[in-house]
């Protein structure tokens, strides 16, 4: 035990010792709030100076009118179409819009012509006009006014209550998928990055022959073991401080430029009625409803959350940590590796599909279930889960069957890597891997 230790250390601290391990450290996490306030404040400088589009509309309807704003610029033409395209052609306006003659009920023959493709945000732009225009001619055929109108509609603010073990506690499906979602994503990429620093850092010693003065003083497996854990303990505490230093600057770099999606969305929804009296309505709903968001994402068992995802974050690493280890153990080189790579990334692969396909759309569902039982998959199906409630059983079981799983992989790749990382220049198959597990003390 001491050995393996004495290892863990020996990994630990070449790493964080090393200029590239300070270097990323620090700078990663720099780099998101800085690229955040950056484009935020591109984005402020440009919408700031950018002047109204302009454009050309052919009316054959006689039913529009639009007024200037600071997004577009009309003109508005009695040129017939082949006139108003020739014309337009000459300068370099935004677009020619023709409007043909329609019918309310099946409004069709709309275009707009532009001479370059243009961004999304004024195409939609131009559209909402156009169905808003529509929608009140609508309402003057039926002989609707605004008032019935805004009278008929209906907002069902559908609240959720879990009576889970006979108490009532509010509950956000959409919220809960949300942060299951983030977690298992997480994980994913943390044991696809850190795995491959595992088999990198076992090739590099193989092929530089220091493997064999270390294991003329330890065993081969409590080598495996204590690198696989000291490089873990190097991912951990650079994890720690990435999300310590984001989660101090990036409250910083968007108050510089950057908006959040609920600001921007309040927004949007303050632009589209800002003529109209629903404004401060509209804005004071979405403002409830984006506290309302924050409070219920206060409530969430944060602490069980941690708990589930330090365990299966630890789990899944080694769990995988180990089969890299052998992988990397039985080649000389990353290109050599790629064969033994990928059965090993089948089961991640089906874990990040089946956590878009079944946990977003059912977290109790029985593949679901599955896919968080079996100990390749569920490091992510069962953090993605955690948070919607999963019944303990579930969740202990779970563990037991990582806990396992993990013992049986450390086995498997033990067992391969005492003879692979001694072994050069020998043309590695999986029939030699067979061989090498198969082979006695």
């Amino acid at each position: 035990m001491n050995k393996i230790w004495l290892i863990i250390q020996r990994e630990f601290l070449n790493r964080v010792q090393k200029k590239s391990f300070l270097i990323t450290t620090i700078l990663v996490p720099l780099i998101f709030p800085a690229i955040f306030a950056g484009l935020g404040y591109l984005k402020k400088i440009e919408s700031e100076s950018a002047k109204p589009s302009v454009v050309h509309v052919v009316d054959k309807s006689g039913k529009f009118e639009f007024t200037n704003s600071k997004d577009f610029t009309f003109i508005k033409t009695r040129d017939s179409l082949e006139d108003a395209k020739n014309v337009y052609k000459q300068t370099k306006d935004f677009a020619l819009l023709y409007i043909p003659t329609f019918d309310i009920n099946k409004p069709k023959g709309f275009v707009i012509y532009t001479l370059e493709n243009s961004g999304i945000e004024k195409i939609g732009n131009l559209t909402s006009l156009i169905e808003d225009r529509i929608h009140d001619l609508k309402l003057e055929e039926y002989k609707i006014d605004n008032e019935t109108l805004k009278n008929l509609k209906t907002d069902v603010d559908l609240e959720q209550i879990n009576l889970k073990d006979g108490k009532e506690k509010k509950s956000n499906s959409a919220l809960l998928t949300i942060v299951g979602t983030a977690l298992g994503v997480l994980i994913y990429m943390f044991i696809f990055i850190y795995g491959i620093q595992i088999m990198q850092g076992v090739i590099d010693e193989k092929t530089s022959k220091i493997v064999e003065v270390i294991v003329s003083s330890v065993k081969p497996f409590q080598l495996m073991l204590g690198k696989i854990v000291g490089i873990a303990s190097v991912g951990l505490a650079q994890f720690i401080i990435w999300i310590i230093i984001i989660s101090l600057l990036t409250p910083l770099a968007m108050s510089i430029g950057f908006k959040s999606p609920q600001k921007q969305m309040m927004e949007q929804v303050q632009k589209k009625y800002e003529k109209s009296p629903e404004a401060k309505e509209a804005v004071q709903a979405q403002k409830s409803k984006t506290e309302k968001m924050i409070t219920e994402l206060i409530d969430l068992p944060w602490s069980k959350i941690a708990f589930v995802f330090v365990f299966y974050f630890i789990g899944g690493y080694l769990l995988y940590g180990a089969l890299f280890a052998a992988v990397g153990s039985a080649v000389e080189s990353i290109q050599e590796s790629q064969q033994f790579q990928f059965p090993i990334t089948i089961p991640l692969i089906i874990a990040y599909f089946g956590l878009i396909l079944f946990v977003l759309e059912d977290p109790h569902g029985s593949v679901s279930f599955w896919l968080s039982m079996i100990p390749f998959t569920s490091p992510i199906i069962m953090v993605a889960r955690i948070a919607n409630d999963v019944p303990d059983w579930q969740l202990a079981l779970s563990m037991v069957l990582l806990i396992a799983g993990f013992i049986f992989t450390t086995w498997i790749a033990g067992r391969i890597y005492r003879v692979g990382i001694l072994m050069s220049g020998t043309k590695v198959s999986w029939k030699v891997l067979a061989k090498w597990f198969m082979m006695r003390e």
